[in-house]
């Protein structure tokens, strides 16, 4: 995973990451290409949030409140992410 602080923004390689921080109203900002032309880099406007929902996506129990989301908004963010993606490319 690829992180950047600067001016209010941050970048991550790891789809599903991303896709979960815009469940949780993270923004994206854009798609840049990686130095791997298999990979992507998606840009996201950086939040305080950020550490501790990070945190919750990798470690919290199964079944926890702070990572359950609506599947049909999970289904429809993964789509545009992916959308996204073949613009890109």
């Amino acid at each position: 995973m690829e992180k950047q602080n600067k001016n209010q923004i941050w970048r991550c390689g790891s789809f599903y990451t991303v896709a979960f921080l815009i469940l949780h109203g993270f923004d994206l900002v854009g798609v840049e290409p990686s130095s791997n032309p298999k990979r992507s880099i998606f840009v996201l406007k950086d939040s305080p949030e950020r550490q501790e929902l990070l945190q919750a996506f990798n470690f919290a129990e199964e079944n926890s409140q702070s990572v359950l989301v609506d599947f049909r908004r999970a289904v429809s963010v993964i789509k545009s992410l992916k959308e996204k993606l073949y613009q890109e490319k």
